[in-house]
């Protein structure tokens, strides 16, 4: 993109602010000075004209202390349970943090199935924006006390950057013990700006804190993921002194992701980023090329192949003859319907099906390409 970070960071009105583990506990459990420090420096974002989100872990590693437990649990009942004592010790402790500056938090749990549902999300996003507008800072985690995703998706990362798209913030912040992504592994220097089209997995080292889920790894997904959105993300160390204001200022603090020019609305926003793929449907070289190029529809006649389940409204994967994906699109018919119908023109659906819902296996306006 032809803005730098300074004008980007500068720029940013809407910023989410995702603290993992390694910043907020320790081996004696929740950190709370770690706490009220990040507490002073966003509530001078929130002074400053900046609206802020967080997203929160150490809900697991809040209840440890309480439950007289040396270590994180090794099972996912376990974790649950001790997230469930965990979490309002950590909200009391974001609560008190922002209270002496006279400023109001509200605790919002998710899930990734809240996101799933395009009404769930709407919903979570008027929610979230009500909150902003009313000067609340929304406090926001997994729900992991019933959820198996916040263990599956990594601490955290992958929310922050569903959150990030879901309100269409200008900035996702992610800060670790860490200064960034560094170059050849753990023991290599910053490398302080990743293109949209920079391949830096060979630099991921392979470690993550003892009280986290996720790693440098899940960091670089939630990056790339917003910049698909043409959303900026840095990833810093949150024990630096005066982080947030430096990155905001456009300093070279951490590692600065550019993003990508995005041609998304909010709907293809969400089918791109927000939902998790329920089955593949492989297309023709004719299809792909429709698709591609034209921003066709897909239609029956172009579909060679059907995997998975899934039913009528679902987001699926679309592919190459190789089965490779390039697109994403919101689905009209279920996985059986669709076997039933490939390769069949799409006037014959009512004769094959009994019924015709649409001409459309996946219409236009609901299509997202991987390259947009």
């Amino acid at each position: 993109m032809k803005n730098t970070r300074t004008s980007l960071n500068r720029g940013a009105k809407l910023i989410v602010i995702k603290i993992g583990s390694g910043v907020l506990a320790g081996p004696e459990g929740l950190d709370r000075g770690a706490i009220r420090q990040l507490g002073r420096q966003l509530a001078a974002l929130r002074e400053s004209g900046k609206s802020v989100v967080v997203v929160s872990s150490g809900a697991i590693a809040s209840g440890l202390k309480p439950l007289g437990i040396a270590r994180m649990p090794q099972t996912i009942v376990d974790k649950q349970a001790v997230a469930a004592v965990g979490q309002q010790v950590l909200m009391n402790a974001w609560a008190d943090a922002f209270r002496k500056r006279g400023i109001q938090v509200a605790q919002v749990l998710l899930t990734a199935d809240d996101l799933d549902h395009r009404s769930r999300y709407l919903n979570a996003r008027h929610t979230l924006h009500s909150l902003l507008k009313r000067g609340v800072v929304p406090i926001i985690n997994e729900n992991d006390s019933v959820s198996f995703d916040e263990i599956m998706m990594g601490d955290n990362d992958h929310l922050s950057a569903l959150v990030t798209t879901l309100i269409s913030a200008n900035l996702l912040i992610m800060l670790t013990n860490v200064d960034g992504l560094r170059r050849g592994g753990a023991d290599g220097p910053v490398i302080e700006t990743v293109g949209p089209t920079d391949n830096v997995e060979g630099h991921v080292a392979k470690v993550k804190s003892n009280t986290g889920v996720g790693g440098m790894s899940t960091k670089l997904q939630a990056a790339q993921l917003v910049g698909r959105s043409g959303i900026p993300a840095v990833i810093a160390s949150g024990w630096r002194t005066h982080v947030l204001r430096d990155i905001v200022a456009g300093l070279p603090v951490g590692t600065f992701f550019e993003p990508q020019e995005s041609k998304l609305d909010l709907r293809r926003r969400w089918i791109a980023t927000a939902t998790r793929p329920r089955g593949k449907i492989s297309v023709d070289d004719g299809a792909m090329r429709a698709i591609v190029s034209r921003k066709a529809s897909l239609l029956a006649s172009g579909i060679v192949r059907v995997s998975g389940h899934f039913s009528a409204g679902s987001v699926v994967r679309i592919c190459d003859t190789e089965g490779i994906p390039f697109a994403r699109g919101l689905v009209s018919y279920t996985s059986d319907e669709v076997r039933q119908v490939l390769g069949r023109n799409s006037k014959e659906i009512p004769a094959i099906l009994g019924y015709r819902y649409m001409d459309a296996i996946i219409h236009r306006n609901d299509l997202a390409l991987d390259g947009d």
